[in-house]
């Protein structure tokens, strides 16, 4: 099998024919597009969501904390707590370990969530530091805003820049071959690109201002993640390439390694959908943070118009294009 999350019809096949316990507790359960499950005790809410890093060296724990912190985030939930699993192979030193440990309690520190809990292991099960997360949530019941949530007419809103993970981390990872590409200040830029990676903030906006539904865009770009949210509502969507925020910095590292930054890793982006998307541009921008109307929710399909070719079917998304350089 190649790297990289299962295909979409694997990945659904686990999930839909393992489900032989289902509590009257859990409000929102597993499914292809759902990072999150949402527990109801009551007159509160319980958010979950797990996750590993497996596809970068640098600023790994940096990157475990917001990638899990983005998804009860995309709840519309503040994150509290977390819990770190770390495996590493045998090679590896106690300064690495202690290095991805201080990183996590300096992110956490940032956004007032405790580490609470966790595993360590040197195993020769893994050829590379595999760190994984779970982060708790906690919300008034019935608060917590799902994927599965969008609506026909619904505005498709993204925050910020698309693909900032993924231009992170080649950066850092592929440096020798992207010095002969970006000028030291570019590459300054997309080191910088890391303490942008948190959509806790818009994720609490958003959910204030109360919208449909929130998808932070993760594994598989921004068309993978239109997919999983228009999968989880059972709908389609409309977007543009030519409305999709890409910055140049991001174009010259895809068009060197030959990438579509439309499905390249994107951490620090959210997906919204709204009918009122323009006054949530504004209220979002009135907080600091730039963000862009890119389509519409459908009765069906996934379409991307293309400026060259116009309208494009979207297909199912597969492995993430960061793994097609390593």
């Amino acid at each position: 099998m190649k790297s990289g999350k299962l295909n979409w019809d694997d990945l659904k096949g686990l999930i839909n024919n393992n489900k032989s316990v289902k509590r009257d507790e859990v409000r929102v359960r597993n499914g292809v597009g759902e990072d999150c499950s949402v527990i109801d005790f009551g007159e509160y809410e319980c958010v979950i969501s797990t996750d590993p890093i497996t596809g970068a060296a640098e600023n790994i724990g940096r990157l475990a904390v917001h990638v899990n912190c983005n998804d009860v985030a995309s709840c519309g939930v503040e994150p509290l707590a977390i819990l770190v699993t770390i495996l590493a192979p045998e090679d590896t030193t106690y300064e690495e370990i202690n290095e991805i440990m201080r990183q996590i309690d300096e992110e956490t520190s940032k956004i007032n969530v405790e580490i609470i809990g966790g595993h360590t292991e040197i195993t020769t099960a893994v050829n590379r530091i595999v760190v994984s997360c779970t982060v708790l949530g906690k919300c008034i019941s019935g608060r917590a805003v799902s994927t599965a949530g969008a609506q026909v007419g619904d505005d498709i809103i993204v925050t910020k820049n698309l693909a900032l993970e993924g231009t992170n981390i080649i950066v850092n990872d592929k440096y020798e071959r992207i010095k002969n590409v970006l000028t030291e200040e570019e590459i300054d830029e997309a080191r910088e690109y890391i303490n942008k990676i948190s959509v806790i903030m818009e994720g609490k906006i958003s959910g204030e201002f109360g919208v449909n539904c929130m998808h932070d865009i993760t594994e598989g770009g921004v068309l993978g993640a239109l997919w999983e949210l228009a999968d989880a509502s059972n709908l389609g969507f409309k977007v543009y390439e030519d409305k999709m925020p890409i910055s140049v910095v991001t174009r010259k590292v895809c068009k060197e390694f030959n990438i579509d930054p439309l499905r390249l890793i994107s951490s620090g982006s959210m997906i919204i959908t709204t009918k009122n998307g323009e006054s949530l541009v504004n209220l979002l921008k009135e907080n600091g943070i730039n963000s862009t109307i890119i389509g519409k929710i459908t009765e069906e399909k996934g379409i991307l118009v293309k400026l060259s070719e116009g309208e494009v079917i979207v297909p199912q998304p597969e492995r993430d294009e960061l793994f097609s350089i390593y």
